[in-house]
């Protein structure tokens, strides 16, 4: 099991961060301070940290490129209110590994951690039916061995389902997980979903009457 650290003071965002992750099946301990951060390291091994900058006794950033020497195999994403491109900059030069600013959505957090792990231990997500192929984490779609020109919400609409193969999903779901905080009539993700059936194919995505979309991974036999 990976074990992540939580860094920040606020008990508030340690409680949203640990309830999501925890759900992940990583394991998670926290603490408020640099202080603590250093005597956690030194006391227990760690696969990743999650660290805000600005903390009681000092800027974590003080520390970060000395503890990327001492403990090089520790992931570090900066989870930071400092959110100017100099800021996002100055923390990935000096060691972080990912950045994201506060406020966030957990589940932009969750996504960013697990595709950490992907990326160091060499893994991609491929997701494959038949002559259809879908690389998740490099957004390309390949059928027959040939590229398929999506556009990224196409994608990522094509990606949660086919992931997701046996769930209905609404069009205000797809909504919520796609367009996130967005405004935008749900109407959006019919068009999406028509584009996306005349470049792959009708047979790939079912209409479920009053309900929404799901995926049909057996869509390579060219039946709905």
């Amino acid at each position: 099991m990976k074990k992540i650290l939580i860094v920040e003071d606020d008990p508030l965002i340690r409680d949203v961060l640990k309830k999501y992750i925890v759900l992940e099946g990583f394991e998670i301990d926290e603490v408020e301070s640099v202080f603590d951060l250093r005597k956690k390291l030194e006391e227990g091994k760690y696969d990743l940290i999650l660290l805000d900058i600005m903390l009681p006794d000092g800027l974590s950033t003080d520390e970060l490129p000395e503890i990327k020497v001492e403990y090089p195999e520790v992931g570090i994403i900066i989870i930071s209110a400092k959110d100017s491109d100099s800021d996002k900059i100055f923390g990935l030069e000096i060691g972080a590994d990912d950045y994201i600013t506060k406020p966030f959505n957990p589940r932009e957090v969750v996504a960013r951690i697990k595709a950490y792990f992907r990326r160091v231990s060499g893994k991609k997500e491929v997701l494959r039916f038949g002559n259809l192929e879908i690389y998740c984490d490099d957004y390309v779609v390949l059928k027959e061995g040939q590229e398929v020109d999506l556009t990224a919400k196409e994608f990522e609409i094509l990606c949660l389902l086919a992931k997701n193969q046996n769930v209905v999903f609404s069009r205000n779901r797809i909504l919520d997980l796609v367009w996130k905080d967005e405004f935008i009539s749900d109407r959006v993700v019919d068009v999406h979903i028509s584009n996306i059936r005349n470049k792959l194919g009708k047979e790939w995505i079912i209409t479920v009457r009053g309900a929404g979309y799901k995926f049909n991974a057996r869509g390579y036999n060219g039946r709905l």
